[in-house]
């Protein structure tokens, strides 16, 4: 059942360069970008992570389209002209408003575990945990993908123009061919050193002859990719998950080295689930997302909910709030660790974990005056007595998110991943597929305990993703989410502070830099800002302080009564549109 306006809180409460993966563009990269401001509209408005991707989403809204019918043409645009961070051969996690129905649903396109995968999978023949890298490169880090089978979903329950008209934009561009941005260009070329060129397809698309990588400005087509396109419009997802591209996907992951195990009766069995959302009350508005195997909407409600014990407002946009927001961090994130994970495999205490009592008690171990040590998790009320060993987030770059909304009232805010930059790097069908698997645990037990993130056949990883959208009065007042790994949680946190508790234009709250805290000794800081107070300040609290790069890319529409208000984030090369 799908939670109405009026039920909607009621049910659901019940219920980098280190990397060298996915560049960031820095507001001093070009004039345009430095000078963006928000964007304007009063019908509809998309805002995503390029601005062909945009653009293709804009069209389908001009010709009527709906939010979902611009999803798809958007997600198919960003595989071609951003493939590092998601595509066809990844998974998604989508919030949908429903405008006639006054309905929010979500719906999981999360990748999945093959059958045959056990809790030793990233185990070596010692029992010891394989390196990082050395899971990522190669067909067994590649989980059943599901993209494709969300955008055919929300399309058949939303969609308004043909499903065939929506894949044109990049089927077109794919043959003709699009200019390779500096983003992409960097992005190649810092992933080189981590294997992209070792794999024959990929090594084929993104590099030339002579091994180097492609360059901004030059030109690149993808016939394959404009195949596979054409394939899909004109049978569905139908040759993905049980024809002919299926048999290509199970052939491309039995690479090698790394070889995978995936099989065509793991791709005929995937499913999008509908689950219902998860909000938390935050001042006067639901903040509503994607609940597990996500983490994103419990943590970000976790932080909030801390937060909310705090008079943010009172104390100004500056470092006091800075460090609440890192210490909320600490705490959001030691229980995420612990407790979250896929709740069809593992027991979980969604409702304790945003228990109004819990969180309170929470906010009371944040000292304002001091920086907390890295936390313990807590113990939220949950008639369970099962007990897991912690896991620890490691940072990920392959994602993307976008938002729309359409002139019929309905809106879409969906991150979509192919996991860390450029994925697998195994590529078929001029398609990446993703490298999901190692966002699982590799260690199955720790202290004689299980680890609920561990990999189980079937399984959903566990995911930092965070598309969310906020209610006031049972209606959307704002959509937002970021790429970032499990960075995602305190980018959107922060956004949310920025837009909710001081007002900002949302393109301005998106611009400030980022604070983050995951439970970690030190506390991360943006580099490439003014930030010299803030981090003196943050210093005298007791907080360790890394300065570094933190590549989010957040994309927002704020629904105001004057109209739509909407902003992409300078650190990428989004676009907003809106008529």
């Amino acid at each position: 059942m799908k939670p109405t306006r009026m039920t909607l809180l009621a049910a659901t409460v019940l219920a980098a360069p280190a990397w060298g993966q996915d560049t960031s563009i820095q507001p001093e990269a070009t004039a345009e970008i430095a000078e963006r401001t928000s964007v304007t509209a009063s019908e509809f408005m998309v805002a995503s992570a390029n601005p062909l991707a945009t653009e293709a989403g804009a069209a389908i809204l001009r010709a009527g389209g709906s939010a979902a019918d611009a999803a798809v043409a958007v997600q198919m645009m960003l595989n071609l002209v951003e493939p590092q961070s998601s595509g066809i051969g990844g998974g998604a996690f989508a919030l949908y408003w429903n405008d006639a129905l006054g309905t929010l649903t979500t719906f999981d396109g999360r990748e999945t575990a093959p059958a045959a995968a056990t809790p030793d999978y990233w185990l070596d023949a010692d029992g010891e945990k394989v390196g990082f890298w050395d899971a990522v490169r190669g067909g067994r880090s590649v989980g059943v993908p599901g993209t494709l089978k969300l955008m055919e979903r929300i399309h058949s329950d939303y969609g308004r123009l043909p499903w065939s008209d929506l894949f044109q934009p990049a089927i077109d561009l794919a043959e003709t061919g699009f200019e390779v941005s500096l983003r992409l260009a960097a992005s190649i070329s810092g992933a080189q050193e981590r294997g992209l060129d070792a794999f024959p397809a990929a090594r084929a698309y993104f590099f030339d002859a002579d091994g180097l990588p492609v360059e901004e400005g030059s030109t690149l087509a993808n016939p394959d990719f404009a195949r596979t396109l054409r394939l899909i419009a004109a049978q569905g997802s139908a040759p993905f998950y049980t024809g002919s591209i299926a048999r290509d996907i199970v052939a491309a992951v039995r690479t090698e080295t790394n070889s995978g195990i995936m099989t065509l009766e793991d791709l005929a069995a995937y499913e999008v689930i509908e689950r219902a959302p998860i909000c938390v009350e935050y001042r006067t508005r639901d903040v509503c997302g994607m609940g597990p195997p996500s983490s994103g909407a419990l943590t970000v409600g976790q932080m909030l909910g801390i937060l909310s014990h705090f008079d943010l407002p009172g104390m100004g946009d500056g470092p006091e709030v800075a460090h609440l927001l890192a210490e909320a961090g600490k705490l959001a994130f030691a229980d995420r660790g612990l407790y979250m994970a896929d709740s069809d495999f593992v027991n979980m205490p969604v409702e304790g974990l945003l228990d109004p009592d819990y969180l309170a008690s929470r906010a009371a171990l944040i000292d304002p005056a001091t920086a907390m040590p890295p936390a313990s998790a807590g113990e939220p009320p949950w008639d369970d007595a099962a007990l897991y060993a912690p896991d620890t987030p490691r940072p990920r770059h392959g994602t993307s998110h976008f938002v729309v909304k359409d002139r019929h009232g309905d809106m879409i805010s969906i991150t979509t991943t192919i996991e860390t930059g450029f994925g697998s790097r195994v590529m078929t069908g001029g398609f990446l597929l993703n490298n999901e698997l190692t966002d699982f645990s590799f260690a199955p037990e720790a202290d004689g305990m299980p680890v609920a993130n561990r990999v189980e056949g079937g399984k959903r990883p566990r995911s930092s993703m965070a598309p969310t959208i906020v209610l006031e009065n049972g209606e959307p007042t704002l959509l937002v989410g970021s790429p970032g790994g499990s960075r995602i949680i305190p980018y959107v946190a922060g956004a949310l502070v920025g837009i909710l508790d001081f007002g900002l234009d949302p393109q301005v709250a998106i611009d400030r830099p980022h604070v983050a805290n995951r439970n970690s000794q030190t506390t991360d800081v943006e580099g490439d800002h003014d930030t010299a107070d803030l981090v003196a300040a943050l210093e005298t609290k007791g907080h360790e302080i890394n300065i570094r790069d933190l590549n989010s890319g957040l994309h927002a529409i704020a629904i105001t009564p004057d109209g739509l208000v909407g902003a992409a984030d300078k650190r990428r090369e989004g676009a907003v549109v809106g008529e």
